[in-house]
């Protein structure tokens, strides 16, 4: 970082690559796309910047509409406070494009606050040299382990951007300069694993992205059951080479790096890499494969995460009843616990099931002390920022969620899960804005099509949130119930009623072959105005834990209920006994009343 250079502006700091902006002390989560126009109208400061300057320097190797650099200015005014104080950074010039109105100086790097940056790094997937397409596995979960371990070297000084994102770069022909600019990163760690029977050989290069300068590489070949100790080498030496002093129980964790039994290792990487293919299927087989990795080497604490993960993502997508993943969930975390209390995805997956068990003071606890000890860990802020929505606290919740994104800025899990959080927190165009986002990188992304509907929906822009709920359905690549339910409730709500009756039955066929949830019941008929069922279908989804239960107070589409005394009743049992907003629908931009369902 010697040499850097800042802009400086307000309470504002800019690196000059654009790589970093900092409120004080605090670093400010910033799109990679945001943060590229910023630094263009910083450095233009005072002078009109035309759309079409903006077009050209900032997506120059992409086909934009103006819709995007809208989207860009609205998060940078967002995130500077602009609205609060008059646009006194971003002005609009009306006819010709935008200006950035406050005064910029220049500063070196040692007249910036004495207290160290936060480093961001990027690992790229790892290349297979092995030669074998049956070893993809390994290279993929390698990659994972070396940002698992990575994150937790120094949290305070070191971040890492996670899985999702760094997989969008396997096989590109981008520069690392234009990677590290997309994810917003000062290094990037690049390398390529060979097995050959039991050895394992891996050769990596830590690279500063600025300027594609090597700042160190390293070559390692180890017997695959001292993997865990070739990891540590790994991250002990990019710890050296960036200046990072390890957190007291990361160096003792890398001194001691275990041996692991060699099939233990390679169940437990197919496991994870099962696990994220996300689909029912794949993780079923997840779930054998960390069984088997345990069986072998019963004090494997990862694989008992892995196990638990695999259980909750199950339930999270309504593919299985949740009271029994759930409970396996919570044994297998809290195993994973007593083997290495200081491992963070098994507090995250601990809460996530405490959760899900409407145990809100001990999924406080766990998703704290997971974050305390991998801030890093995507997944954690992710997870959390659900939490703090359920209890009422929207407003960080949005904050959570931004950092999950920042940490996963190509993820649409991460960006959609924004619009969610969006939506639930009453603020429905910013969701739209987020969804439609999300869906300029991937048309064809079902989560994305259901959050605009929702959002959507909350405005009585009835025929634009069936229209979209129909997208979800049709690119949804397992029939989700979920989709469904959501597009019957809009018919209903549309005065669709005879529509939302045929889902209905749809529904109650496919509950004969496969587990649907409760509360997609519930949720037709509140649209439909029918309290009594809609109360009888709730009540059950309670019991059965659905995954959508912890969001019963915040979800608009209950409001019909909201006068209802067994309404709060419920709100009690669930131990959410705060108050719920009662407003039915945010009235502005109707597309049309809607008829009596």
């Amino acid at each position: 970082m010697t040499g850097t250079r800042f802009y400086t502006f307000g309470p504002f700091r800019l690196d000059a690559t654009g790589r970093a902006l900092f409120r004080g002390a605090r670093m400010v989560p910033i799109p990679p796309k945001a943060a590229d126009t910023l630094l263009f109208l910083v450095e233009n400061a005072g002078s009109v910047v035309t759309k079409d300057q903006l077009f050209a320097t900032v997506w120059r190797d992409t086909f934009v509409e103006d819709g995007s650099l809208t989207r860009a200015i609205s998060v940078l005014r967002k995130l500077l406070d602009d609205r609060a104080h008059g646009h006194k950074y971003i002005v609009t010039v009306p006819k010709r494009g935008y200006r950035f109105a406050a005064r910029v100086e220049q500063a070196a790097a040692a007249e910036a606050p004495r207290e160290p940056a936060k480093v961001m790094l990027a690992v790229l997937p790892f290349v297979d040299l092995s030669g074998e397409e049956r070893y993809g596995y390994f290279s993929d979960g390698l990659t994972d382990e070396m940002i698992t371990q990575l994150g937790r070297l120094n949290p305070q000084r070191l971040g890492v951007i996670g899985r999702t994102s760094a997989m969008q770069y396997r096989s590109t022909n981008k520069s690392l300069q234009r990677i590290g600019r997309e994810l917003g990163v000062t290094y990037v760690l690049e390398g390529s694993v060979r097995r050959e029977g039991s050895r394992v050989r891996v050769s990596a290069q830590l690279i500063q992205a600025s300027d594609q300068i090597h700042r160190w590489t390293g070559s390692y070949e180890r017997e695959l059951h001292d993997v865990l100790a070739l990891q540590s080498d790994v991250a002990r030496a990019i710890a050296n080479e960036i200046e990072i002093k390890l957190a007291p129980r990361e160096r003792e964790r890398l001194v001691a790096a275990a041996t692991v039994n060699p099939q233990s290792y390679e169940d437990y990487l197919k496991g994870r890499y099962l696990w994220n293919a996300r689909t029912q299927e794949a993780l079923e087989k997840s779930i054998t494969y960390f069984e088997r990795a345990i069986r072998n080497e019963p004090r494997y604490a990862a694989a008992y995460a892995g196990l638990a993960d695999s259980h909750l993502t199950l339930q999270d997508a309504d593919f299985i009843q949740p009271r029994m993943a759930i409970r396996k969930a919570k044994q297998a975390a809290a195993r994973a616990l007593e083997i290495d209390g200081a491992l963070a995805e098994a507090h995250i997956s601990l809460a996530h099931a405490h959760f899900h068990e409407l145990d809100w003071t001990t999924a406080q606890r766990e998703f704290s002390r997971g974050i305390e000890l991998n801030p890093s860990y995507a997944t954690a802020h992710f997870y959390y920022a659900n939490y703090l929505l359920t209890v009422g606290r929207s407003s960080e919740a949005i904050e959570e969620a931004g950092r999950a994104r920042a940490l996963d800025p190509v993820s649409l899990a991460a960006q959609t899960n924004v619009a969610v959080i969006l939506c639930l927190a009453g603020q429905p165009d910013r969701a739209i804005e987020q969804c439609l986002a999300v869906l300029e990188i991937d048309p064809g992304y079902a989560p994305a099509y259901e959050d605009l509907g929702r959002a959507y929906g909350l405005k009585r822009m009835h025929r634009r949130a069936i229209a979209a709920f129909r997208k979800a359905v049709a690119f949804s690549k397992h029939n989700s119930p979920r989709y469904l339910a959501s597009l019957a409730h809009a018919c209903a709500v549309a005065g669709k009623k005879k529509e939302a009756l045929g889902l209905v039955r749809e529904l109650e066929r496919l509950a004969k072959e496969r587990y649907v949830s409760s509360y997609a019941f519930a949720l037709i008929f509140v649209g439909l105005g029918n309290r009594e069922k809609a109360f009888a279908w709730l009540a059950k989804a309670r019991r059965e834990r659905s995954s959508a239960v912890p969001f019963v107070g915040v979800e608009p589409r209950l409001a019909p209920l909201h006068p209802d005394p067994r309404f709060r009743t419920l709100l009690v049992r669930l131990g959410l006994e705060s108050p719920v907003r009662t407003g039915t629908a945010v009235r502005t931009g109707s597309d049309g009343p809607a008829s009596p369902p």
